[in-house]
């Protein structure tokens, strides 16, 4: 998407005239997206077009980039002060007698911060979303209390940031910079930005960069030696913060805001596992936390009663306003999963084949936290019925953030025992709901190329064999390589694919397993006799959703859960005879 039909305007400021660009109602509330180093506004366009049907969304281009003119002489022209004079210019022009919604990112942000906390602006800005940029004052003082009181955490900090600062260290040399940005590193950059930070070619960076980049280390020179000496005192945020953390940035490091409360007393964090560069590769995800923040405040501007947010969740800063959708969250495992992510703020789809005990479920993820949750009903095993619903999530709910392949059957006898049909059943369920649900909606997360996240269950009995168990072992076996596959291919494409085994849970699976090769009613002793050991058992499936939100949030490949199916994984690595030996042994009838 680009900025193509935005309204566009020239603001005098300080000598130099700054290019802004409008987009949505002038009428709704003004939005301003600040970039910041070596970007234009063109960062903005993909969030921009994505906030424009709500809010009036304005852009510029900072002095000496992209349309803007450039200040004469350079040396001096990129200050604090002059950048803010710039920003009250565009707020003035855009939205006279109005605070605005300000949002900024990189150097967008750390200009943003100097906006929101000087006394000339208060009044002006209803918000501030802060994303890969922090405020030198704040960085200042955060390097000052490291160096004047040492850790060995501490000293860590201090090293591990200034290793990740090294470029600024060279922007600082004189002449380098601006040769290498108009020579060789203007050229192959969209390259880099493309392997590295997987952002997708378009219409972003523009041509200007290689100037952008070269007026753009004044803002270095200007601002970090004398901020960095002496930071500000009095540097407290006075409007509602919201901090957007990726947590793959190759050049801030999340200490940087640990004691951020302190400057920014109103404030909400959140994180994303993206890496530097998220207007460009998290677009949607930035676009719903701008909404939420700015309609939030909107109303609390207005003295209508804004409701505080319900998710309390230990992961609410990860998961707010992402869509995850869990199968077979009916009951057991998929619904206390489904319930974890709502109290974390996740919007969450239900589904189960099941339609009332769906509709529950998302009645319950409402109650407790979830801005929305919808119930769908379906078999995963039915190939056209799972198209027909990956198809109805993506038009009306969105592209699914976090996929939890849930729903399974229990099937046990022995080999001998379980027909054709038996194992056609327990297949199509366990592994082929498995592969319709990563190849639909794993393939709309590839399409849509901002990450994401797959989680399917597998079991304890994917690596311990028993001759009790052999078609439910041999589907969790598959789910188990299946997911290790996936995490392979999906990487590059910033998807994570976790495999979950949950072991030995009191759900109500065991009083539905069925029993291959006996009597209905030796099959029904079967059932009451393995719900009664599972119940003694009493491992809750509220731990289970904990370790699969942990999962997530960690990004690992493989979770055993219970203590026998992290047991059983470690025989099976280190004592797989033992292992084999325990399998021969005849189950009690």
């Amino acid at each position: 998407m680009s900025l193509e039909g935005a309204r566009e305007r020239r603001v005098r400021t300080g000598g130099i005239e700054l290019c802004v660009a409008e987009l949505g109602d002038g009428r709704q509330p003004t939005v301003v997206l600040v970039h910041g180093y070596p970007d234009s506004k063109e960062v903005w366009s993909e969030v921009a077009v994505r906030l424009a049907d709500r809010f009036h969304v304005v852009l510029y281009d900072v002095r000496g980039h992209g349309r803007s003119t450039a200040p004469r002489p350079l040396r001096g022209g990129f200050t604090l002060e002059k950048l803010t004079d710039d920003f009250l210019a565009v707020v003035d022009a855009v939205s006279p007698g109005e605070p605005v919604h300000l949002v900024g990112h990189d150097w967008g942000s750390v200009q943003a911060w100097e906006f929101v906390t000087v006394a000339r602006t208060k009044g002006r800005i209803a918000s501030f979303t802060s994303m890969s940029g922090p405020s030198l004052d704040h960085f200042g003082h955060w390097i000052k209390r490291r160096a004047t009181r040492p850790t060995p955490r501490r000293v860590g900090q201090l090293l591990g940031q200034g290793a990740k600062s090294w470029y600024v260290y060279l922007l600082h040399t004189p002449v380098l910079p601006e040769l290498a940005w108009r020579g060789p590193l203007g050229r192959r950059w969209p390259k880099i930005l493309q392997r590295l930070e997987k952002v997708p070619a378009g219409d972003y960076p523009t041509g200007s960069l290689p100037s952008d980049a070269a007026h753009g280390a004044w803002l270095y020179r200007d601002n970090v030696r004398p901020r960095l000496r002496r930071p500000r005192e009095d540097a407290y945020a006075h409007a509602p913060v919201q901090l957007v953390t990726p947590l793959g940035d190759a050049f801030l490091s999340e200490s940087l805001y640990d004691d951020l409360e302190r400057w920014a007393p109103r404030l909400v964090r959140r994180t994303l596992p993206a890496k530097h560069w998220i207007p460009r590769t998290r677009p949607d995800q930035l676009a719903a936390w701008v909404s939420e923040f700015v309609t939030a405040n909107e109303r609390r501007e207005a003295g209508t009663p804004a409701p505080e947010p319900a998710a309390t969740g230990r992961y609410a800063h990860r998961f707010g306003g992402q869509l995850v959708l869990v199968t077979g969250a009916g009951s057991g495992i998929g619904r206390a999963t489904a319930l974890a992510f709502a109290e974390s703020g996740a919007r969450v789809v239900a589904v189960d084949r099941d339609a009332e005990t769906a509709v529950h479920t998302a009645r319950m993820c409402r109650l407790i936290g979830s801005p929305a949750a919808w119930a769908e009903t379906v078999d995963v095993s039915d190939e056209q019925a799972m198209e027909k619903l990956a198809e109805k999530v993506a038009t009306e709910y969105g592209v699914v953030d976090v996929l939890v392949n849930n729903a399974g059957i229990g099937l046990a006898g022995s080999f001998l025992d379980t027909t054709p049909q038996d194992w056609k059943q327990v297949l199509d369920v366990n592994l082929w709901g498995v592969i319709h649900g990563c190849r639909l909606f794993g393939g709309q997360m590839a399409e849509r190329g901002q990450g994401g996240h797959i989680v399917n269950i597998a079991s304890a009995a994917a690596y311990q064999p028993s001759k009790a168990l052999p078609a439910y072992s041999t589907s969790k076996a598959a789910v188990l390589m299946l997911s290790e596959c996936l995490r392979a291919e999906l990487a590059g494409r910033g998807i994570g694919v976790s495999a979950i085994c949950p072991g030995f849970v009191n759900t109500g699976i065991p009083s539905a397993t069925r029993f291959a090769g006996v009597a209905e009613a030796e099959e029904q002793r079967r059932r009451k006799r393995a719900a009664r050991l599972y119940k003694l058992r009493d491992y809750p499936p509220e731990k289970v959703a904990d370790a699969i939100l942990r999962a997530v949030v960690r990004d690992e490949a493989f979770v055993p859960v219970t203590p026998e199916a992290r047991g059983a994984h470690l025989m099976r690595r280190f004592a797989p005879r033992a292992l084999r030996a325990l399998a021969r042994m005849e189950p009690k009838p």
